[in-house]
């Protein structure tokens, strides 16, 4: 059975329920008219040479064809790559001579010129001439579907392979877990080009005939709007994007009664930012996952939201976790380590890079990178990530911590404190504010000086307005770091 026929049997039970809502096109599908869609798109796809295992490109923003495009990928066993429109045309080239497509879609506003691989402009083909339902290719569950490139900020992206185990196991955990019902209705804002577009509601509510409502992309008049017109129930986004909702003049008087709740991902969320939706008896969850495991992989009840605010919670059923330190060994709760996920939702890989994947895991278990500690009731709070922890006088350093105690002061907004080089110290960090007045080094100093240790106070400072962003919507450390590399040199510093 292939993952695709899930919509066949939903298209049964809700055929003139409405599927999706593109907001750019004010059109609405039913899942009887999406079935059909994804028919025509699989005819047109074939008549294009699109067989199984070929790799098939999209490029532009936010669009109800991000969807049906990737159905119809799936009906051949097509891999689909939604591209990141923001990337440069010379990224773009790169990734798509690394994927070798067999058929670059556009709506023809491709900046990437490329006479290498066949390119077709989607809003120039009538579908209307494809009017016969296409009969699903045979794939196996391990056969990838989709590709997602990581947003490289350590290194050359990488392309991540959802296999239709994958995909199927991140529906239904998510669905028994979050108790999604098919009356609920969200907003797709967040990129397709990134695993939280697909997988955190929009095919998890397909699976169980829910309907969204797809967003060229995050727009705070669009958000208050929606949720009022739509009668949104859940809505997904991350920390930034949750900030400036909460810091809008409407905020305060909105109800977001239709709404069940909030769920942030994608990074970690202040305690401050939870607090600022729980005041208002709003149900704000944190949850956790990565591209590689998908993003809905521990669960953070209601009952339980604040009396462990900040926690992501537990690990749900279908994800096997481990907490292990530099050895390999486990760590007792309390104590940091890095965290190891694995069951059916990690991918099938990365496209042509197996040792690179295998690299990335141990004994199954995927090595996600980020550091989390486990309390005596079982509940997981991340700490950071391993590679921005830094050491300073031989003691570690996590900037996750140092955030939370600078973002706690009266003012502050956003905080990230990245490190630099210290001729004395070896690393020190490089604290960056967003705050209502200017901090300098001095004071910042004297309010951590009972919530820090003093090892792990930052050693230099700069308030800035804005933050830059990664098209994620989480914040560059990337460019953070590289500013604050070029605004120190490495004097020996005393605490």
């Amino acid at each position: 059975m292939a993952w695709i026929d899930f919509l066949k049997d939903i298209k049964d039970q809700f055929s003139e329920k409405t599927a999706l809502v593109d907001q750019e096109k004010n059109r609405n599908l039913t899942y009887q008219q999406l079935v059909e869609e994804v028919d025509r798109l699989a005819w047109f796809l074939k008549e294009h040479n699109v067989e199984q295992g070929d790799r098939v490109t999209y490029l532009r923003t936010n669009s109800l064809e991000h969807i049906t495009l990737f159905l119809a990928c799936a009906k051949i066993g097509a891999i689909f790559i939604p591209l990141n429109f923001r990337l440069s045309c010379g990224e773009l080239s790169e990734i798509t001579h690394r994927v070798t497509p067999k058929l670059r879609v556009g709506m023809g506003q491709d900046e990437l010129k490329t006479e290498d691989y066949p390119y077709c402009n989607l809003s120039e083909i009538n579908l209307n001439d494809y009017e016969q339902p296409f009969v699903t290719v045979e794939t196996s569950e391990e056969d990838p579907l989709l590709m997602l490139f990581t947003s490289g900020t350590t290194g050359t992206p990488k392309g991540v392979l959802f296999s239709g185990k994958m995909l199927r196991t991140n529906q239904q955990a998510t669905c028994e877990n979050w108790g999604l019902v098919s009356e609920d209705k969200t907003l797709v804002e967040t990129p397709f080009f990134h695993t939280g577009g697909y997988n955190v509601l929009c095919l998890p509510l397909m699976s169980i005939g829910g309907t969204s409502v797809i967003a060229e992309k995050f727009n705070l008049d669009n958000v208050y709007e929606t949720i009022e017109k739509e009668k949104l129930t859940v809505y997904f986004a991350v920390p930034t994007m949750f900030q400036m909702i909460s810091e809008d003049s409407r905020f305060k008087d909105t109800s977001f009664s239709s709404l069940r709740f909030f769920i942030s991902g994608g990074a970690h969320c202040p305690k401050e930012l939870i607090s600022t939706y729980q005041e208002k008896n709003l149900m704000f969850k944190q949850g956790f996952g990565l591209t590689e495991v998908g993003p809905n992989c521990f669960l953070l009840d209601e009952s339980d939201a604040i009396r462990k605010l900040g926690s992501i919670g537990k690990p749900m059923p279908h994800s096997k976790v481990r907490l292990i330190d530099d050895h390999g060994g486990d760590v007792a709760p309390g104590e940091v380590g890095e965290l190891l996920i694995g069951g059916d939702h990690v991918c099938a890989g990365y496209f042509n890079e197996k040792k690179r994947f295998e690299e990335a895991t141990e004994d199954g278990l995927f090595k996600t990178g980020d550091l989390a500690k486990k309390d005596e009731d079982g509940f997981y709070f991340i700490v950071g990530r391993k590679k921005d922890m830094y050491i300073s006088g031989g003691e570690n350093v996590y900037p996750a911590e140092v955030e939370k105690k600078i973002r706690a002061l009266d003012t502050v907004h956003e905080v990230a404190v990245v490190a630099v080089e210290d001729e004395k110290w070896g690393e020190v960090g490089f604290a960056f504010l967003r705050a209502d007045r200017e901090f300098d080094v001095i004071q910042l100093k004297e309010l951590l000086n009972d919530q820090l240790s003093r090892y792990k106070h930052p050693h230099y400072i700069e308030n800035i307005k804005e933050f830059p962003l990664l098209s994620s919507g989480k914040i560059d450390r990337k460019a953070l770091q590289a500013k604050a590399a070029a605004s120190v040199s490495t004097p020996s510093t005393s605490r």
